[in-house]
């Protein structure tokens, strides 16, 4: 897919997770959810419109059409395709575990089992491990990543069989609409942003330099229950743009 659309979805899921995140922490703390609920929805709709607006207009600046935004918006691309599905779905079992299971599951057979496999196969959950360790900080975090970290492998490599459909679907929306960026210069910054993501955040390097706040409330909440699952997302949407690309040339 475009950058366009990529940084779309991505700001809209980021928007929403934070919102729901925001409105748990306000029921949870006894708020009044008649006094809560309002400022938080229109912080929100804020937040999306502003990520939109700018998406938007870099989209229609980087359009080689003449025709204006609203005249290149087709029903198709409000059209959910198979893996932004499942993208949703995992997304909505991360954020169930997060406000739901892991606070109510700190230790035990399976959650000590299932954490300890993960800290085995992924990197960044020993660097976690220490970082929440040095902050006296758990309270389901370890559980949660865990289990996000699961959502986001199953994601990718489920996804990777349909990857030559998303770049069938690559070439052809290339071919209506050009874009400033070629095949290959697009799968050249997807895949050098997929390589610093997975530095960061599957081997771990950006947990040494975050402080404890980035932990707690919605900062933690995203990255824990939200960045490895973007993560993936941004690995397949690479791997497409370089398969198409390699079908242009």
């Amino acid at each position: 897919m475009g950058v366009a659309r990529l940084l779309a979805k991505g700001w809209v899921l980021v928007c929403l997770f934070a919102g729901a995140h925001a409105v748990n922490i306000a029921l949870a703390s006894g708020a009044d959810p008649l006094d809560a609920l309002p400022p938080l929805i229109v912080c929100v709709v804020l937040f999306l419109a502003m990520g939109l607006l700018f998406v938007g207009g870099y989209g229609a600046s980087a359009s080689h059409s003449g025709a204006s935004l609203i005249e290149r918006f087709k029903p198709l691309h409000f059209e959910p395709r198979f893996n932004d599905i499942a993208f949703v779905i995992f997304v909505c079992l991360s954020f169930v575990n997060q406000i739901v299971v892991a606070p109510a599951h700190l230790s035990g057979v399976v959650v000590n089992g299932f954490e300890s496999a993960v800290y085995f196969a992924v990197w960044g959950q020993r660097a976690l491990v220490d970082a929440l360790g040095s902050c006296g900080l758990d309270g389901g975090r370890l559980f949660a990543s865990s289990f996000t970290w699961l959502l986001a492998i199953v994601f990718l490599c489920s996804s990777l069989s349909r990857l030559k459909q998303e770049a069938r679907i690559l070439r052809l929306e290339r071919a209506t609409q050009p874009k400033v960026l070629g095949p290959m210069t697009l799968a050249l910054v997807l895949g050098t942003v997929a390589v610093v993501a997975i530095q960061l955040l599957f081997v771990g390097s950006a947990f040494a330099f975050l402080p404890c706040s980035a932990y707690v409330d919605i900062p933690g909440a995203l990255l824990i229950g939200l960045a490895p699952l973007l993560l993936a997302y941004l690995i397949l949407a690479a791997l497409a743009a370089l398969l198409a690309a390699s079908h242009e040339k």
